[in-house]
């Protein structure tokens, strides 16, 4: 497998990468993760570090091998990739800035193995000058795709539309411990006890609609007070990566600081369900979209979501699992006052039958089957 791993921090796609590398062993397959001695260059990364030694290492071959900066790495890796002679490999493509770098260890280190690559996106988020040359070098020597949602599916057969291609459902994050008492992971981390708690989950970045949601919670306010109702409590859990100062600027313009509960930092794997468990429902205010990992994360707890019709986020919370808004204020607060209304306990049913269909081995069978063709 190509991609990031331990030391490289958890959560998002090194918690996938790691979790895949553990479904293979398990059953009866030889895994190695080449990871990355340089993953991005600190100009580039906005978060705080790079590396969390402080987490459990997980219990499979990590080789930190990778430079995504340096060609001559590139080259290198290739032939001791050529060597190693694997039966498949496994390269995750989530970034047109590795297409560089992924797509010439490819071509050198993978002429006798089937490579196939697991793409979180074809169009990226955020667009950047480059993107789809980047892309356009890594596809040629990949064999077949798998694809999260059938957004990322139609945009590949757009850019390449004689690459083999799959659709499988992200599988669920079951590596983050098991469902624990709301009352548990409140106490835990130190909030409030009683009252309705909206999750925002994951890296804030402008595509994800952080904004969007806090005049969202503006409406809310000036409806609830009107109506003499408690107001609800919005939990911001993770690490900005946008300048955090527009987003305080917005809290203060529109006066919801005592609706919000700012825990802006990184979370590491060992907390992230003392987060998740909090909530009454988890919140996606996404403006777009292919899938998200936050998904499949609400649905091991069973937790319900609130999703924007965005990209591939509908196509996982179908009726009673959730509620689906459209990506504006007004939308979103209408669907969290209807779940407050209707009540967490009447999603639960839904979320326990829903969760059995993303199970890890869809993902390593249809590997495999795309291998051997």
């Amino acid at each position: 497998m190509l991609g990031s791993a331990y030391p490289l921090r958890g959560g998002g796609i090194t918690s996938f990468n790691e979790r895949l590398a553990l479904q293979f062993q398990e059953e009866g397959h030889d895994v190695t993760i080449w990871s990355f001695s340089l993953q991005y260059p600190s100009l580039f990364f906005p978060g705080k570090s790079q590396v969390d030694k402080t987490r459990p290492a997980p219990a499979i071959r990590v080789k930190p091998v990778i430079n995504s900066i340096n060609p001559f790495n590139w080259i290198i890796t290739g032939y001791k990739l050529k060597k190693e002679n694997p039966d498949i490999i496994v390269v995750r493509y989530w970034l047109p800035f590795m297409g560089p770098c992924l797509g010439t260890i490819l071509r050198i280190g993978g002429k006798n193995s089937a490579k196939i690559c697991i793409a979180d996106n074809i169009i990226p988020h955020e667009k950047r000058p480059g993107d789809t040359l980047f892309t356009k070098y890594f596809i040629p020597p990949v064999d077949a795709f798998i694809t999260m949602s059938n957004k990322v599916l139609n945009d590949l057969r757009i850019i390449a539309p004689g690459k083999k291609a799959a659709y499988v459902p992200h599988p669920l994050y079951d590596n983050f411990g098991k469902i624990i008492s709301r009352e548990e992971a409140r106490k835990f981390l130190d909030i409030p006890r009683e009252g309705t708690i909206l999750l925002f989950f994951g890296f804030i970045r402008k595509y994800k609609g952080l904004d969007i949601l806090l005049d969202a919670m503006k409406i809310l306010k000036d409806t609830y007070q009107q109506m003499g109702k408690v107001l609800p409590k919005l939990l911001v859990a993770g690490e900005f990566y946008d300048d955090r100062r527009t987003y305080d600027e917005q809290v203060k313009k529109l006066g919801i600081e005592d609706m919000l509960i700012m825990k802006t930092k990184f979370i590491p794997d060992d907390q992230v369900k003392y987060y998740v468990c909090s909530a009454d429902v988890v919140i996606q205010p996404y403006r777009n979209a292919t899938q998200s990992g936050v998904t499949p994360l609400a649905y091991h707890f069973e937790i319900p979501m609130i999703v924007t019709n965005v990209g591939g986020l509908p196509d996982m919370v179908p009726p009673g699992a959730g509620l689906v808004a459209a990506p504006d204020p007004a939308s979103i607060a209408e669907k969290i006052s209807e779940f407050i209304q209707q009540g967490s306990q009447h999603f639960i049913p839904m979320l326990k039958e829903e969760k059995k269909k993303y199970i890890w081995e869809v993902l390593t069978q249809k590997i495999i089957e795309l291998g051997e063709r």
